[in-house]
Formats: structure tokens, C-alpha cells, sequence
């Protein structure tokens, strides 16, 4: 991506990570008095809402939503009390919707498509991103592509119209290709020289083998040299059409205007966007590797321990975010307290999950010293085990719903988090859930419900971990995992 750390991309990352890869958090804003009365008399003895009615009472509903005749799906939320304004165009495929010899082309087309079109050279979208004064970003997952613009209102237009045109026009000049080709050799490398970065992708690879989810999105040294012209053009008119597209747009903006764009670049008549997409893989079926990679030249060693997880559309992914939250996510949560806060053995740890529409994964991970790599090891399993045999505590779950509320409410703040929301709940969900349905479900998580999740999906043979760096012929059977 060519702005790869501006302050837009940490944002959008944020997103995906905290809210939308559980995605149970992206909603919209409709409260009447009587649903406000209604609400909080309900949650008057609730461990949080008489800390946030104040936000509630400030949020309104904003958002409208029109569905074109050829499956262009155009979101917008306005916040008339800002001046910016985000603009966000995904594409509803990923790197999982590649075929294995065009692994990462994905990718390699969100970096293509900024390198000129039919009215703007390469240089000329550089240029007017820049003089647009605000941050301009793309990023490539799994199940979706986006590009988003955050910009001051009065420049909403030329941003889409700058986006709109990258992706509907893009050139694909076969030079600039064989230069982006070795940009993007150059961040494989990158990857590969960042220990927690190469770790995911050779974990990944073992955990979902022969599928495409265990591929890695910026695809290889190998297929990355095949994107030529013709195959990209190829892919590019397959999987770029308007029942494809969601335009996602929030801030102090106005629907019809957007529509009135979003409809003049994504018509069904430009034969560039007239094509079904392809249907989603099947589910992959999930390995438990136990794999050990010596890297003599790392002073640390990182590991991951992880299980198959819920998917992004089971009404269980609010039990399983406050699960994960207890036991890895926040200053109070046990693997930090445990392995960090009482005997000092690593700086990083934590516990994570990321979800897709069929299938997830639950994943710990903790950088240490080589030789504290069983001893991490044995504590994250104690863990697991006793949350599985014992569940978790009152004070625990009320804990976790209150930041969890408290994380829903600070992300309606940025023009930015609200855009990317609007699109990742229409990909994954094919609706907006609104803040009090979210809030409810989450209030309504038991202590049964939790340790249920917790019962199913920890399980000794589901076990898998990967460790890197100078392991000095460390070795883990499987009877250490065992829950």
C-alpha cells in the first residue's frame, strides 16, 4: 500500500482488529425518547449504561442506504458536526477468492491501480492525494479489498473521484507493473525479516492447509513476476464490478451526491464491471501443527498458540470477544498478568482472533527470551485450562462488557472508524446493526455462555502452536498442550 503508516491505515487496522474481525461492532444510530426511556430503564442496574447515556443522548441516526439496479451498494452516515469526511470503496474479495497460481494478485492490484489511469499518470494521483491534504490509504485482506480517503469536506468529490477513477480505469501499463512487482518482492522481504510477521504467515500456511486462507495476501516471490498486463487486466475485470463494490462514505456528508458519483464510475454499462463474482471457497479444514523454526539471529523467540474459532456471522462472537478479552486483551487480563505483570518473561503477549465468514481462529501470542519459551507455553495452556474447567468470574465479565462498551462508543468518534464500519457489517452481515442491539447482545453474554465457547473450542487435539527463533532444538509433544 503506498502510504503503508499513515495515521488513516492504523486506524482502519484498529478496526478490523478490535471490531470487525469478531464483527460485532459497527453499528448505527436510531433512538427515539421512548426507545431511550426504554433502554435505560432496563439497564438502570446494568454496570454501565449510567456511565454512557450521555453518549447515547448526543448519537442519532444518520445513515442511508441505496441499492442500484447492478448490485452497487452505496452507505453513507452523516456527522454534521465534523468537517471531515471519509470515503471508502471495497471490494467485496480477498486473497481467499485467488486461485493458488494467481496468489496475491489482490494485493498486487490495490498497489496497480495507483499507477495511472485513462486521465491521471502516476505521478498526477500522487500528486492530487497530496494536495487533497489528507490521507489516502489501501489494504487487501482475505475476504476484501478497500481504499479509503479521509479529506476535509469541501474536498469529498475529488476524492472520489480520485479513488472511483484508480479503480474503474485503472491502465496497468506493463512497465509499471514489473517496477510494482519488485516493490512488492521488496515487502515479501520485509515480511520475511519481521519475526512476528513471518511467524503468522508459516503458522497460517500449516493451520489451513491447501486453501487459500493459509496463503499468504501479498502472494510469492514465484506468482507476484506472473501479473503481467493480461492477467491482471484478466482478474481485475472478473472481480471489480458494481455487485461487487460497497461505497462506504461518513462524516459531513450527503447521500445523493454520492450516489450520483458512485453511479457515473460503477455503471453496469462500462464492460469493465460485468461480471459475477466468484463464489466463496469452501471452508477450509483446519490442521494442528506443532512447528518449530530455528532463526539463530533473533534475541527473542515468538510463539503462537491457537484453536479454530467462530466465524464473523455466529451470534456466539460477543461470548467469544469477552473471552478473549479476559484472557488476553487489556492491562488486567490474565495471560498479562500471568506471564508479564507476575514473573516478567515477555513485554508482548496477548490473545486475539480473527474471523471469516465460514470458520476463525483463536491465537495467543508472546515474544520472550529462548529459554522461556516452555515455560510461556505452560502458563498460556494453565490458562486456557482453567477458564475451560472453572470459566471466568463476575467481576471478570463485568469488567470486559464495561471496556467493551466504552471501546464501541470511543470509535463512533472518527469519520474514518464510522466508514469503515458502514462497509465491513454490509460485507459481512448485509445489514447495519445498530449500537443498542450491539450493546444488549453483549450485556445479555452469561458466565455459561462464555465457558461454553470455551468448552467447545479448547480442546487438546485442536491445539496448535508455532515458535520461532534460536530455539536450540526445543522440542513440544503434544501431551505439554493438553486442556
Amino acid at each position: 500500500m503506498p502510504a503503508k503508516h499513515s495515521e488513516q491505515m492504523k486506524v482502519c487496522k484498529k478496526v478490523f482488529r478490535i471490531f470487525s474481525l469478531s464483527s460485532f461492532l459497527c453499528f448505527w444510530w436510531v433512538f427515539s425518547f421512548l426507545l431511550i426511556s426504554q433502554f435505560l430503564k432496563r439497564c438502570a442496574e446494568s454496570f454501565v449504561y449510567d456511565k454512557i447515556f450521555v453518549c447515547f443522548c448526543a448519537m442519532k441516526e444518520n445513515i442511508q442506504t441505496t441499492r442500484c439496479e447492478n448490485g452497487l451498494t452505496i452507505l453513507t452516515e452523516k456527522m454534521p458536526d465534523v468537517r471531515s469526511a471519509t470515503i471508502g470503496i471495497w471490494i467485496r474479495t480477498g486473497s481467499r477468492h485467488e486461485p493458488a497460481n494467481l496468489n496475491g494478485i489482490s494485493h498486487f492490484i490495490e498497489h496497480a491501480v495507483f499507477k495511472g489511469t485513462a486521465k491521471r499518470s502516476a505521478l498526477n494521483i500522487a500528486i492530487e492525494t497530496d494536495r487533497l491534504g489528507g490521507n489516502l490509504d489501501a489494504f487487501t485482506m482475505h475476504e476484501a479489498v478497500g481504499f479509503m480517503a479521509k479529506v476535509v469536506d469541501t474536498q469529498t468529490a475529488n476524492a472520489f473521484d480520485l479513488i472511483a477513477d484508480m479503480l474503474a480505469n485503472p491502465l496497468f501499463d506493463e512497465r509499471e507493473l514489473r517496477r510494482e512487482q519488485k516493490v512488492i518482492i521488496e515487502e515479501i522481504k520485509m515480511v520475511e525479516d519481521t519475526p512476528e510477521d513471518f511467524l503468522s504467515e508459516i503458522f497460517t500456511q500449516a493451520f489451513y492447509p491447501n486453501h487459500a486462507l493459509g496463503l499468504p495476501i501479498e502472494g510469492t516471490r514465484k506468482t507476484v513476476k506472473t501479473f503481467n498486463h493480461e492477467t491482471t487486466r484478466n482478474f481485475h475485470t472478473k472481480m471489480f464490478q458494481p455487485r461487487n463494490i460497497v461505497v462506504a462514505c461518513a462524516g459531513n456528508v450527503e447521500h445523493a451526491p454520492i450516489v450520483e458519483l458512485a453511479e457515473k464510475f460503477f455503471d453496469s454499462s462500462n464492460s469493465a464491471f460485468s461480471l459475477q463474482p466468484s463464489p466463496l471457497e469452501a471452508k477450509p479444514k483446519t490442521a494442528a501443527p506443532i512447528l518449530i523454526k530455528p532463526k539463530k539471529n533473533l534475541e527473542q523467540a515468538h510463539l503462537i498458540i491457537a484453536t479454530p474459532w467462530i466465524s464473523a456471522i455466529d451470534e456466539r462472537r460477543y461470548a467469544a470477544s469477552l473471552l478473549i478479552g479476559i484472557l488476553g486483551d487489556g492491562n488486567s487480563s490474565r495471560l498479562w498478568q500471568t506471564i508479564r505483570e507476575k514473573r516478567g518473561l515477555a513485554y508482548s503477549v496477548g490473545a486475539s482472533a480473527t474471523s471469516f465468514q465460514d470458520c476463525g481462529v483463536f491465537s495467543i501470542y508472546a515474544g520472550c527470551s529462548p529459554e522461556k519459551v516452555a515455560e510461556v507455553v505452560d502458563l498460556s495452556i494453565t490458562e486456557l485450562k482453567k477458564i475451560k474447567q472453572k470459566g471466568v468470574s463476575v467481576e471478570e465479565l463485568n469488567l470486559m462488557k464495561e471496556q467493551t462498551a466504552a471501546s464501541v462508543l470511543l470509535g463512533l468518534e472518527d469519520s474514518s472508524v464510522r466508514a469503515a464500519n458502514l462497509a465491513q457489517m454490509e460485507i459481512t452481515h448485509g445489514r447495519q446493526i445498530s449500537v443498542e442491539e450491539t450493546l444488549a447482545k453483549i450485556e445479555a453474554v452469561s458466565l455459561e455462555n462464555v465457558q461454553t465457547i470455551a468448552l467447545e473450542f479448547f480442546q487438546t487435539e485442536q491445539i496448535a502452536l508455532a515458535a520461532l527463533g534460536n530455539l536450540n532444538g526445543l522440542k513440544i509433544k503434544r501431551e505439554r498442550l493438553e486442556i
